[in-house]
């Protein structure tokens, strides 16, 4: 795909998360089993949830632009998840690889909030004001995931790592 304006990057950027999303549809029941404190667990199984909601969205995005979603794979969660693999594979004591797997959550996360926070503001700029409060309602999801694990790390799990 050529981008010759700013509406054919949003379309790239919409489907880049797009592919980021089903990466982390993925990888999320990988760590939920991964998680040995029951909390994490119910945490990252409610993301997983939330995902497919989130994955959904955009899909609806891309089909009010007539854009489908198929795209390139998104190299930087590829990336960002396979460091998450590695943690869950290290050879760690349980309450410090739940410790890392807050770590490789969060850098997800940030990876998230920066990608919808850009193409929130791309679709403000070009006028697509439904679909921007779509996408702001995805952003404050991520931050709020974001957020419950940084609650989660330091009331319990960091605690219990030390």
């Amino acid at each position: 795909m050529e981008l010759e304006t700013l509406k054919d990057l949003y379309v790239s950027e919409l489907k880049d998360l797009y592919s980021a999303e089903n990466q982390i549809i993925k990888a999320l029941p990988k760590m939920v089993k991964a998680a040995t404190n029951q909390q994490l667990a119910n945490a990252f199984s409610d993301h997983l949830r939330q995902t497919k909601e989130h994955a959904a969205r955009l899909e609806q995005i891309l089909k009010s632009h007539d854009e489908t979603t198929r795209g390139p794979k998104c190299k930087g969660m590829e990336g960002v998840l396979e460091e998450g693999k590695e943690m869950m594979e290290e050879d760690a004591e349980d309450e410090v690889r739940d410790a890392g797997l807050i770590s490789a959550a969060q850098r997800v996360e940030h990876y998230e909030m920066a990608g919808y926070g850009c193409v929130r503001a791309y679709a403000e700029l070009l006028g697509d004001t439904r679909n921007a409060q779509l996408l702001q309602t995805t952003l404050s999801e991520e931050e709020d995931a974001d957020k419950k694990l940084t609650d989660l790390a330091e009331s319990v799990i960091n605690l219990s790592a030390q």
